[in-house]
Parts: structure tokens; sequence; C-alpha cells
């Protein structure tokens, strides 16, 4: 065989080869911005049928009007109407309201607490991380049973009044333990305490050591150097804390039902109330502002700091 035919013949395989092999689809000759949307495509469908689309029905719903047995779709604003100029829904507010703050501060000073001993009075690793997740083995069992745990202590025989009149720093047992706004406020602080120790431990564990080592060469005490280094770098995990914390709280109403004996409300415990009477579309106008009440908070909440940063 001649060089000519070798050519010929390596030439057509080569052909044939070329005619079979497709190119693989790459990323890159695409534009960036439209990569990004295509690989962000598949969680904004999840979001917009299971987030978006069931507010825009409870949005729609909140219009509709209501009769003893039925509701029909409408647009009028009776719903809004009454909410609006009804004293019970601002006192329920107002319960929401101090409850989320009165929370708030607890959990922050305990979750703060607890945080700074874990990232900087804990030396060894191991240790930080068994007395991490020790802090978590209450969430190990469900929020009602640890919340339910708190009656027999509380109670009129329970163990706090029984414990405080047998040192005899009482006569009588203490009413106020249970069912009120003590014992709601203690069960919310158990529940959530935790949200806040999370991000603000995330938070301390990325600060420098240098930091704090050159404030105390600097002359700095130890509260000009919690005040001046540890808190300002520790902003963002409060901030996420802040909002886990009053976004969880302002829509319980489980824990407001049980540990104040039904004696006291909120917005969730208003909105569950008329889903029990059927009266959809007052639930729907309730949580509607609620909404917008916890968008307002947390917009104020980021104004303070920006998150993006520590996401």
């Amino acid at each position: 065989m001649t060089d000519q035919s070798h050519l010929f013949l390596h030439s057509q395989t080569a052909a044939a080869a070329g005619k079979k092999a497709k190119p693989a689809f790459q990323w890159s000759r695409l534009p960036n911005n439209l990569t990004g949307w295509l690989l962000s495509l598949p969680l904004t469908v999840v979001l917009f049928f299971f987030l978006v689309l069931p507010i825009c029905m409870i949005v729609v719903v909140s219009f509709w009007g209501a009769t003893e047995f039925s509701i029909y779709p409408a647009f009028q604003f009776d719903n809004y109407e009454f909410l609006l100029t009804s004293p019970v829904t601002y006192q329920v507010f107002w319960n929401t309201v101090k409850y989320a703050l009165i929370t708030w501060f607890f959990t922050l000073v305990i979750g703060f607490t607890v945080a700074y001993f874990l990232a900087f009075h804990v030396r060894s690793l191991t240790w930080q991380i068994v007395l991490f997740l020790l802090c978590t083995i209450p969430f190990w069992t469900s929020n009602i049973i640890r919340m339910i745990s708190w009656i027999p202590f509380l109670g009129r025989n329970g163990i706090a009044n029984s414990t405080l009149i047998s040192m005899g720093v009482i006569d009588e047992p203490l009413e106020w333990l249970l069912f009120s706004d003590f014992s709601v406020i203690l069960a919310f602080v158990h529940l959530y305490t935790l949200f806040m120790v999370v991000p603000i431990f995330n938070t301390m564990m990325r600060i420098d050591t240098s930091l704090i080592e050159a404030a105390r060469d600097a002359g700095a005490s130890g509260y000009q150097t919690l005040t001046n280094v540890i808190i300002p770098l520790t902003k963002p995990g409060i901030m996420i804390g802040s909002i886990f914390v009053v976004t969880l709280v302002m829509g319980d109403f489980i824990t407001v039902r049980f540990m104040s004996g039904s004696q006291k409300a909120n917005v969730g415990r208003l909105i569950s109330n008329d889903i029990a009477l059927l009266q959809y579309p007052s639930a729907a106008a309730t949580a509607v502002i609620l909404l917008i009440t916890v968008l307002l908070v947390i917009s104020v909440l980021l104004r303070f700091v920006d998150i993006r940063k520590e996401l």
C-alpha cells in the first residue's frame, strides 16, 4: 500500500470519528448572568410553589367574605377593617411584641454568655464540641414535651413551690409561677435559647485571637475588649440569632396556650382560634398583618449590620 493510500485511510477515519464524537456542553460558553439564572432555576421553582404561591393565596383569601357556615370569594376590606378597629387586636399584638422582646433579651444574654464561654474559655476543640452538643440535648425531644415538663415543676404543688416552702423562703405556694406571663416567657427562653447560641458561637469562632491579644497588649481591660472588639465583631451572629428568636416567638401559639392555661393570647393564638371556627378569611388577614409586622422587625434589624457577609 502506498503512502497516498495510508493518508487517504487516515483522513477517512478521522472524518468518521469527528462525525460520531459530539462536543460536550460547556457552561463556560454561556454568559455569566445566564449561567447563574439556570443554576438557580430549580431552587427558584421550589420557592415559588412552596413559599411565594402559598403567601399569595393567603393574601387573596384575606379579602374574601365569610358567614357562620361558609366562605365566598370577594374583594372587600371587612376583615382588615374589623382587625384594625378592634381594641382586642392591639392588645393581642402588644402581648406578642412583649413576649418577643422579653424573650429576645434573655436569650441574648444567656446565648452570648454561653457562646463566649465556649469560644474563649474552653481551649480544647474536643471539649468545645462536647459542651456544644450538650447544649443541643434538649432538642432531641419534642418542643411540646420540653414545654409541658415545666408544668409539674412550676405548679402549686410542684417542685419549685415545695422546695421554697421547705427552705422557709415562702409560707404559701406562689400562684404566678404557672399559667402566667412568667411561665410563658420561661418556656420561650428554654425553647429558643439555642437559636441564639449557635450563630453567636459560630461568629465568635471566626474572630482572630490576635485582635484580642493586641487589645490586651494595648492596655485594654476585659470590659473594653468585650465592648470594643468582641461585640462589634459578633454583631452578624447576634442579628441572625435575633431574627430567629423574634420570628419564632411571634409565630408561636402552642406555648402560649399551654403555659398560660389559655388565659393569655398572642397573634398565633388568634389565628388558631379563627381557623378552629372556620373563619379562614379573618385568619388570613391576621396572618398578613403578622407577616408585615415580622418583615418590618427584620428590616429594622438588618439596618444595623449586613448579615450577607456572614452568610
